[in-house]
């Protein structure tokens, strides 16, 4: 059996698979959580060949019953969760662009359900069982777009991108979220860090983004094994510079 159990939300797919991916070929089981059952077992499969030690779980990150009957599962099974990677996320349901002036109130809920909501009952819903294990990571993973220091910023690269409202105001409140997990699990062996992708070409933006799939999951992985001097409570992955070269290191909030 491996010596890690590791759960990450929306996983059959982009981002999310990737992360299940790479966590598998470290000796971690990984728990591939979808709530569309044909595409998680897909993945599972897939990861399966792949030589890693994947099954999927049900979940859908806005549905209550779906969470506690996940966290039963894993509780039954294992009794304990080493790694939670809050990975489900969207940018908008009505897949409908608009300058914040022009939001759509039932749009922008239903992202906070998702990128928000769905971050802190997955993450309660989890948390005993991450006090079971010897040293606990939670990844919420977040994008530069949250950053409130870059979008102020007149020369970073993200005011050339769109002004849509919805996805940037939910990563910027899973930062204070993340901060927040992370000053309460402090005196813990939990750490509770943020991962940024960077602009990762997937399904999520009709594939746009400049970095692939396999270099968008590398923050959340590092945040996820860290070692136990590691750091605590920081926004972290690939840094978007004024002059489009990048590199890893802390996002500012």
């Amino acid at each position: 059996m491996a010596s890690k159990i590791a759960l990450i939300t929306g996983a059959n797919k982009g981002i999310g698979y990737e992360t299940a991916r790479q966590l598998g070929s470290r000796d971690t089981t990984v728990l591939v959580g979808a709530r569309d059952a044909g595409r998680g077992r897909e993945a599972e499969q897939t990861l399966r060949d792949d030589g890693a030690d994947a099954h999927f779980l049900h979940l859908d990150v806005t549905d209550a019953k779906s969470i506690q009957q996940a966290a039963e599962w894993i509780e039954s099974e294992y009794g304990h969760l080493d790694i939670l990677v809050n990975n489900a996320a969207t940018a908008s349901v009505a897949r409908r662009r608009s300058l914040p002036s022009e939001t759509s109130l039932e749009d922008m809920r239903a992202v906070y359900e998702i990128n928000v909501f769905g971050v802190v009952a997955v993450t309660n819903a989890m948390l005993p069982l991450l006090r079971h294990a010897p040293a606990a990571r939670i990844v919420n993973v977040s994008s530069e777009v949250g950053s409130i220091t870059a979008q102020s910023d007149p020369a970073h690269p993200l005011r050339q991108t769109s002004v849509t409202m919805q996805y940037p105001s939910s990563k910027a409140a899973l930062n204070m979220i993340t901060a927040m997990y992370a000053r309460e699990l402090q005196d813990t062996s939990i750490k509770v860090n943020a991962a940024n992708p960077g602009f990762t070409a997937t399904d999520f933006n009709d594939h746009r983004g400049f970095r692939s799939a396999a270099e968008g999951a590398e923050p959340s992985v590092y945040l996820a094994t860290l070692p136990d001097d590691g750091p605590n409570g920081i926004h972290w992955g690939y840094i978007w510079n004024a002059d489009r070269t990048g590199g890893y290191g802390i996002i500012p909030w």
